[in-house]
């Protein structure tokens, strides 16, 4: 496991956002972080940088990082873009089938299910994303696995507020779909994908919903 100095203060602020100890829209002060973790600004500005990377900050000119803010919307509207992607993905894929495709899927499906057995939020948020982009490199399309990755990447913060039994179920999602898709069953690996993405965008819309508990303001007092 990666425990560089960076690494760890990703981690933990990671972890305080799924903790809901940092709300969407709080303030990261370089100088606040550095103090805590004992570390340069550098160190804490590379961090910044990487949790930036994967969408669950924003780097502002002039003001600073702050925790992301991704409206329900928008969600909406990434899924209904994944939708028609994917569907048509699918359908090529099985057109394309190769017995080294669905070793590859299953294999992933192995680091999935293992992923679930961690204590890693962020990891088992990418790992379930990456199925979709695996399903895209297989077939040999390098720019909608680009497209995916990015569309995916821009709901990260709000990917990371799956519960652990939706996570799981999106796992036995993929293992369905694998099988069809193993069956060359066209017609029915696209429902399955598309009844996929449906579940997984109903389990984030009710996560960021008005009836769900308001998290607490962000904390002065955190780091």
């Amino acid at each position: 496991m990666d425990q560089t100095p960076t690494s760890i203060i990703v981690a933990a602020i990671t972890q305080a956002i799924v903790d809901h100890r940092l709300a969407p829209g709080a303030k990261l002060g370089e100088q606040k972080l550095a103090d805590h973790f004992g570390v340069s600004r550098t160190l804490v500005r590379q961090a910044l940088f990487r949790l930036s990377q994967k969408r669950l900050i924003t780097m502002e000119p002039s003001r600073g990082a702050f925790v992301a803010s991704p409206s329900p919307q928008e969600a909406q509207q990434v899924f209904a873009l994944r939708r028609v992607l994917e569907l048509e993905m699918t359908r090529k894929f099985v057109a394309q089938l190769k017995p080294q495709h669905i070793k590859a899927l299953r294999q992933h499906l192995k680091l999935e299910r293992a992923a679930l057995q961690g204590h890693d939020p962020t990891g088992r948020n990418e790992m379930l994303g990456d199925f979709h982009v695996v399903m895209a490199n297989l077939i040999g399309d390098k720019v909608l696995a680009e497209v995916l990755g990015d569309l995916i990447s821009r709901c990260a913060l709000v990917n990371l507020m799956q519960s652990s039994d939706d996570a799981g179920h999106s796992v036995d999602e993929h293992e369905e779909l694998v099988q069809a898709l193993e069956s060359r069953d066209a017609e029915k690996a696209t429902a399955l994908m598309a009844a996929h993405l449906d579940h997984v965008l109903a389990s984030l819309s009710m996560q960021t919903s008005d009836t769900r508990p308001n998290p607490p303001a962000p904390a002065a007092t955190w780091p």
